[in-house]
Parts: C-alpha cells; sequence; structure tokens
C-alpha cells in the first residue's frame, strides 16, 4: 500500500520542484557532459538494461568537471548485481537466475518469462537486486565535497517527503526504515537502500539502491542465498545481508522528482534531463567511451 504525502508546515524546508525536460533535441552528450560551465547536472534514464546505465554512469564519472555534482537516476530490469571485489558462486544462486523462477519482470515481460541478469559493477559493496520498482541514485562530486553520509540523507528527506517519516541513515550508511511493531513499545528495522562508493583522484561517486514497491521481493533471498556459499573458501568481500522491504511508494516518478528536488536544494536548481530508452541506445552507438564501458561490463 502506497504511503500517503506528508504535508509540509510553514517551518518545513521549501521544496523546489525540477521541471523534468524530456525532448526529442539531445541535451547528452561528451561536450555538455565535459563543459566547464555545467557545474550541476542531473540526468534521469529511461533505459532498463543494467549494463547501459552502469556505462552512463562511469561515463558521467569520468568526463564530467572536477569540480561539478551529477546526480543520475536509472532504473533497470530485473538483474543482480554484484560488486567489484565479490565472488557470485558466493554471493548468487547462480541455479535460479535462468530458470522459471517467478520473477516479474518490466512492462515486456510477464511472470518468470525473463532471465535475471547478473552484472558486476566497478564499485566496491555488497550485493543487490534490481527491478521495476527499485530506482537508483547516484551523486558525483569533487573528493572534497565526498561523505558517505551526506547524500544518503538528501535521499532520506525525499522519503520524507512522500510520506515515509520512518526513514533514516543508519551506522553503516545504509538507509533503514524503521516501522512500529503490533502490540509492542518496539520497533522493526528494515533496509530499504545499500550504498557503494568509487572513489578517484579527481572524482568521487556514491551509488545506492531504493526499493520503493518491487513486485519481487519475497524472491530476493532466495537469489541472494547461494546454496554453494558454506563449501567455498572465498578471498572475495562477503555482502552483509539485513531484513528488507519495500518503503510503498508507488509512484517511481514522484520519486525521482523528490530526490532531484532535495539535490536542487543542497547544489543549485536545475532541470533533470531525462534520457529516453532509444536515445540512451543512440548514445551507446555514438559515445566510443560509454560502448567501451559496456562491453567491458558483459
Amino acid at each position: 500500500m502506497a504511503l500517503p504525502r506528508c504535508l509540509v508546515g510553514a517551518l518545513a524546508r521549501p521544496r523546489i520542484r525540477p521541471r523534468i525536460r524530456s525532448s526529442t533535441s539531445r541535451f547528452f552528450s561528451a561536450d555538455s557532459v565535459s563543459h566547464p560551465s555545467n557545474r550541476v547536472q542531473v540526468y534521469i534514464s529511461r533505459a532498463s538494461d543494467p549494463y547501459l546505465n552502469l556505462s552512463i554512469e562511469y561515463f558521467l564519472l569520468q568526463k564530467s568537471p572536477p569540480d561539478s555534482v551529477v546526480l543520475f537516476l536509472y532504473t533497470n530490469r530485473p538483474c543482480v548485481v554484484i560488486g567489484r571485489n565479490q565472488n557470485p558462486w558466493v554471493e548468487v544462486n547462480l541455479g535460479l537466475l535462468k530458470q522459471n523462477n517467478g520473477i516479474v519482470g518490466g512492462e515486456d515481460q510477464g511472470e518468470g518469462e525473463g532471465e535475471v541478469l547478473l552484472v558486476r559493477r566497478r564499485s566496491g559493496g555488497g550485493t543487490v537486486f534490481h527491478d521495476a520498482g527499485n530506482v537508483n541514485y547516484s551523486v558525483i562530486c569533487p573528493p572534497a565535497s565526498f561523505d558517505r553520509n551526506k547524500h544518503a540523507a538528501m535521499v532520506v528527506r525525499a522519503l520524507n517527503a512522500l510520506g515515509a517519516s520512518g526513514a533514516r541513515v543508519n551506522e553503516r550508511h545504509d538507509i533503514v526504515l524503521d516501522i512500529p511493531a503490533s502490540n509492542t513499545q518496539q520497533k522493526q528495522t528494515f533496509k530499504i537502500s545499500g550504498s557503494a562508493y568509487k572513489l578517484t583522484r579527481l572524482r568521487s561517486l556514491h551509488h545506492g539502491t531504493c526499493l520503493l514497491s518491487s513486485p519481487n521481493l519475497p524472491l530476493v533471498g532466495p537469489l541472494l542465498r547461494s546454496p554453494a556459499a558454506p563449501y567455498i573458501k572465498a578471498r572475495g568481500v562477503e555482502s552483509v545481508r539485513s531484513p528488507i522491504r519495500n518503503v510503498g511508494v508507488t509512484d517511481t516518478a514522484a520519486f525521482e522528482e523528490a530526490v532531484a528536488a532535495e539535490f536542487g536544494a543542497m547544489y543549485g536548481n536545475t532541470d533533470p534531463e531525462v534520457i529516453g530508452a532509444e536515445e540512451a541506445k543512440d548514445i551507446l552507438d555514438d559515445t566510443p567511451i560509454i560502448a567501451k564501458g559496456y562491453a567491458e561490463l558483459q
């Protein structure tokens, strides 16, 4: 059930409503991304290919001006994304990825019709599951501005604006949701967002998931539990498993708008640029750096 929007009181922080720009004209290009005057950039991808979205994200990390800040929002088709230093045989039930696993796909896929992709990202961190009910956020900024909690708190404020008053950042820099337990004074805490990071000499990347309304939540546990794990001694980084749940926000566009508004309040308001699914394919064809990154991930 979707959470109601909260009422913003007179003393609450004013909310900036960005105008999400969608046009047949292309604004996303290597020249525009890297232009020194482009200090605040916001992009929303409508592509659902995880290899493509992660390649665009890496392109933004590489090519945006060193003193700029970038917000990139995207939603992938069902996939399992592992960290750079993880062993998939330990982290994932690989046998469930391709068989009829009951996973509900995107608009063009029914129940169990499409395989769940396995993707290795360039950042560290643990294994996560993506689908149409999970929106991913990425913030790229100068190293001097990097803080593991700052942009997670930005997402928390966006969730608060949508009515998720129990959202907070925990001591592990994850976003969790506190839910009052029935018939008791205690509360239950669920993880709704995990983060990963990549730091370079000139740029810092913080990206994370946000479980808004995944239809596949009961299947995430079986997918991310390898039957081979007890028999393998691996040197990679193991995931820290936590109870998860959906926030209950079914309008992913409202979440994108709320995150963009909070980003604008921090760095200066700018109209988000929507990268359409077909435009994203053209970008892949026309941008050698993105095409190279795409090939490396597959």
